[in-house]
């Protein structure tokens, strides 16, 4: 079966994407709003861009009247937040705050969240994260009406020590923080316990 993205609607599109690009890594987003309420969302548009400079990108989906999520809303106002990782004892939690709340509504607090000052960003990091990255906005792409790209640059990253096998070679225990990934449909989720191992070809080696 062929697919001409041109002639299917937005919701079509976004079921063969969202139901094939998988697994997708989570950025569940801390932000705080120009008068300081704290907000916090997971997204699944979301990965690791480049380390020179270490950029970091969100796509994001506007609500059905046009208007930007409170996360959106929140960057453009202060061009700041944090992106923590999901790891899977934090699944419920996560889920929690995918509530669709008004901009008034403290989802951290909803999810009993513990959270812990960042070092260069007003936006707080969620204790439980393995891994959090504080966030400046560093460019704002908007393709269309119904939707925002966000790329953010990594100013300081957070690892907890468990997660550390050797701090000095920078060698995490990426296995040990037991990430979580969205699969297709609104509801499913996947582990990434279940690896195997390939060694790259060498040319001429």
């Amino acid at each position: 079966m062929q697919y001409d993205m041109a002639a299917l609607a937005s919701n079509q599109r976004y079921k063969v994407l969202a139901s094939s690009v998988t697994p997708r890594p989570i950025a569940w987003v801390t932000t705080l709003s120009r008068d300081g309420a704290r907000n916090a969302a997971p997204f699944s548009f979301f990965n690791v861009m480049g380390p020179d400079p270490p950029l970091l990108v969100l796509g994001i989906m506007r609500r059905p009247d046009g208007s930007y999520k409170d996360t959106v809303r929140n960057i453009i106002d202060t061009g700041e937040f944090v992106v923590n990782l999901v790891g899977e004892w934090d699944a419920a939690a996560m889920n929690s705050t995918c509530i669709d709340a008004p901009p008034d509504f403290d989802e951290i607090s909803y999810a009993d969240l513990e959270t812990v000052p960042s070092s260069k960003v007003a936006p707080p990091l969620i204790a439980s994260a393995p891994v959090s990255f504080e966030c400046k906005l560093f460019q704002m792409i908007e393709p269309s009406l119904h939707q925002s790209m966000i790329i953010g640059e990594v100013l300081m990253a957070h690892v907890a020590d468990r997660f550390l096998l050797d701090p000095g070679q920078l060698t995490l225990d990426t296995s040990a923080m037991h990430l979580i990934g969205r699969m297709h449909g609104a509801t499913f989720y996947t582990r990434t316990d279940d690896l195997f191992e390939m060694t790259r070809p060498r040319f001429g080696g």
